[in-house]
């Protein structure tokens, strides 16, 4: 699930993959805004067929926050 979700930042956010990896924060270290995460849940809902709540978003921190998250919804 990680090597997914790390495709889809360098892909679809022009993020360096050298600098993603599972600790790394989404705005502090990869300088993801608030329109780029939205389009990263936009892209993973469609990916992996699911609809990802916007309390959730909230724990959406790091790069392995979001690779939990979709691990646990079973992709």
């Amino acid at each position: 699930m990680f090597e997914k979700v790390k495709e889809l930042l360098v892909k679809e956010l022009q993020i360096q993959g050298d600098l993603i990896t599972m600790d790394a924060e989404l705005t502090s270290d990869l300088g993801v805004n608030s329109i780029e995460l939205a389009d990263l849940v936009m892209i993973c809902e469609e990916q992996f067929d699911l609809v990802i709540e916007d309390e959730d978003l909230h724990g959406f921190i790091t790069v392995g926050d979001v690779v939990n998250y979709l691990e646990a919804r079973g992709n």
